[in-house]
């Protein structure tokens, strides 16, 4: 089996360094990830500046652009062999309900899905890299299921709890949650006087009931969520239609 890997939050995060190693004994691993963090940068290519490709030391591959470009170049010129698999993480933080929309890491599997390979973004679910190895142990047995049932291309959106091997006792299948809106942006000042502001961090969970990711986690278990790209609102085309008519 022929692998790609990304992330995003970096060719050195140690995450991506323990996903490499867990899948190197049972797949011909490329990793091509950015050069820094690129976390929340979601499914945007770099198309105002071209992007230069790098060899690190350990043979992983760095990109001056986001996950998705990452997997892009890769698949469009940078691989001779198509992958069999995409993979990206493990990043330091969950990705659950709307996190999906703005995560780097997602959007690097999401890009190899585009291009019709089936793809798992793994995920810790708290910051720290605690049990990272755990993690890692979790995200090979996932790839090595095949999950030759789904259709292909599949994405799958994986989240594993920061505890030992052990007491990861469910890998359960799982829907997106829901979070509240976005805590209110924290205005500074720069050394110049002039207002600044940083992002707020997200809200809480709102829609977090038994079915959810948010609730198979808070369980202890290991959550995974098949996606699709489709956004079309199938349910109001008929009163679109008629409005428009």
């Amino acid at each position: 089996m022929r692998i790609l890997i990304s992330n995003d939050d970096g060719y050195l995060a140690p995450g991506l360094v323990a996903l490499a190693a867990a899948l190197a004994p049972i797949a011909d691993i490329t990793v091509v990830a950015p050069d820094s963090n690129r976390s929340g940068s979601s499914n945007s290519l770099t198309l105002d500046r071209p992007l230069s490709l790098y060899q690190a030391a350990n043979g992983f591959y760095f990109v001056n652009g986001t996950p998705s470009d990452c997997v892009h170049l890769a698949l469009t010129g940078g691989l001779s062999v198509k992958p069999d698999l995409v993979v990206s993480g493990i990043n330091q933080g969950q990705n659950m309900g709307d996190d999906t929309l703005y995560s780097g890491t997602v959007a690097a599997a999401t890009e190899g899905y585009l291009f019709g390979i089936p793809a798992i973004a793994f995920s810790q679910v708290e910051h720290g890299w605690q049990h990272l190895d755990a993690a890692a142990q979790v995200a090979r047995e996932i790839v090595e299921r095949r999950f030759d049932a789904l259709q292909k291309p599949f994405l799958l959106n994986v989240n594993v709890p920061n505890k030992p091997y052990a007491d990861l006792r469910r890998i359960v299948a799982t829907r997106l949650g829901k979070r509240h809106v976005s805590e209110p942006v924290i205005k500074m000042q720069d050394p110049h006087g002039r207002d600044i502001y940083w992002v707020g961090p997200t809200g809480a969970a709102k829609v977090a009931g038994e079915g959810t990711d948010f609730y198979a986690t808070q369980q202890g278990w290991v959550s995974v969520t098949p996606l699709q790209i489709d956004l079309t609102h199938a349910a109001q085309l008929a009163a679109l239609a008629e409005s428009l008519e």
